[in-house]
């Protein structure tokens, strides 16, 4: 590898390192959400502890569009690197909070108070972290590869997934279940909050990238939000767009332990190792797709890939739960997986390509944030689905609803954008 090649390699771990952060926590709330409802939500009914928990979960996505709104404007004004910086702070005080709280039996009603701030903080952060991550990539994309290097935000987050699945694997073998319910749960937290001196050090060696350094005339914030206004369209186009991209996910990741363990009676050692092969699933199909869309262009797999999870999503979720066993978990789990990553290589860097470059970073996460306040709900939508139609196949409706938003919004994108500006050409 010549030493170009290798100083790409290097800054592009160093901007994904956040991302492997928020997704490494988010996850872990979906291993450990049954303990955390115990020890922060108590309630004689497991089904309304479980719901406030996902609830607090959701909590985090709806301050996302604030974060966005926020800080989104800030880092399309100030640079990238200090944006990016300024993110991971904020990340790893709502992390800290959460590890560290004392239970509802401790401190009383003060514990969920506490845990819902740490997810309200992490959501503001998580606002613009994706955004200003895949700015900050397609920035600095060698031409012709734009694709493929955004693509790596999300394949950062695979890793937080299999980190976290591991974790959730060993101390499930290692402990018995009434310690991880007491306390073991907390020990993954613990150790995100070590890592988090490690990732703030490597984040402060980012430089500016050349695009924005280049740039003469820096818009004030009042100009970036008239910027927004005008280009309302777009971001909501691109709201429908994210949908999809993050109903899948937090379907296939997040909600499948407590979906694998609560609906499908798997062992906790099966939801986690079918977990573990989504996360890899998902890190290998993400820059393959993303390096698919830069040779045949972003519009032909974004419509491929949400039909063919509109045609699929719940009539594969009925085969599994017609007879539910590991194998066909994998199976209806990892073609899932390649439905998500398909779409979503050639959606993020089609997003970071729609928003005017002036407001690249705010309209992005504002984009990205309003459609996660529906994909994070993802947990509490599919256990109230299931709870009030006695169908455990329902979350497969919501992901064929998630695939139709991007459909439409893919279609109308498209044909709104002038003839010879194709998403698929490298700025």
């Amino acid at each position: 590898m010549d030493a170009g090649r290798f100083d790409k390699l290097k800054t592009v771990l160093r901007v994904t390192s956040g991302n492997f952060l928020e997704m490494y926590d988010f996850f872990l709330f979906g291993i450990y959400a049954r303990p955390i409802a115990r020890a922060f939500f108590p309630n004689d009914d497991p089904y309304a502890s479980l719901m406030a928990t996902f609830l607090s979960f959701a909590a985090g996505f709806m301050m996302r569009p604030i974060g966005a709104l926020v800080l989104g404007p800030y880092i399309d004004r100030i640079g990238r690197r200090q944006g990016l910086i300024v993110t991971l702070s904020i990340m790893a005080c709502g992390t800290i909070l959460i590890a560290f709280v004392p239970s509802y039996a401790t401190i009383g009603v003060l514990a969920p108070i506490l845990v819902v701030l740490g997810r309200l903080l992490q959501g503001f952060s998580a606002g613009v972290e994706l955004g200003g991550v895949s700015v900050y990539l397609s920035e600095m994309a060698t031409p012709g590869n734009k694709g493929f290097y955004v693509s790596w935000q999300s394949a950062s987050q695979q890793v937080a997934i299999v980190v976290a699945a591991l974790l959730g694997f060993a101390i499930a073998s290692l402990m018995p279940p009434a310690a991880v319910d007491a306390w073991g749960w907390r020990i993954p937290f613990f150790i995100g909050c070590a890592i988090v001196p490690f990732l703030y050090f490597i984040r402060r060696s980012l430089e500016e990238t050349a695009e924005f350094a280049a740039r003469k005339v820096h818009p004030t914030l009042a100009q970036i939000y008239q910027t927004l206004a005008a280009n309302w369209p777009v971001v909501l186009g691109g709201v429908a767009m994210v949908v999809m991209t993050t109903v899948s996910f937090y379907l296939i990741t997040v909600y499948t332990p407590t979906f694998a363990r609560n609906v499908l009676k798997l062992s906790e050692g099966d939801a986690l190792l079918a977990t573990m092969a989504i996360g890899a699933s998902n890190f290998l199909w993400l820059p393959i797709s993303g390096a698919l869309s830069d040779r045949i262009g972003r519009k032909p797999l974004l419509i491929f890939f949400t039909v063919a999870a509109l045609l699929t999503a719940y009539p594969a979720l009925a085969w599994l739960v017609s007879a539910p066993t590991f194998g066909r978990t994998m199976v209806v789990e990892l073609w899932l997986s390649f439905l998500y990553a398909g779409y979503n290589g050639a959606m993020v860097v089609a997003l970071t390509e729609l928003v005017p470059a002036t407001v690249r970073t705010a309209g992005f996460s504002l984009a990205y944030s309003l459609a996660t306040t529906l994909g994070g709900s993802s947990l509490a939508i599919s256990t109230f689905l299931i709870e009030k139609t006695g169908d455990k196949a329902a979350p497969g409706w919501w992901l064929s609803f998630a695939a139709l938003c991007g459909l439409v919004a893919t279609l109308a994108l498209y044909r709104a954008r002038p003839s010879g500006q194709r998403l698929a050409a490298s700025a």
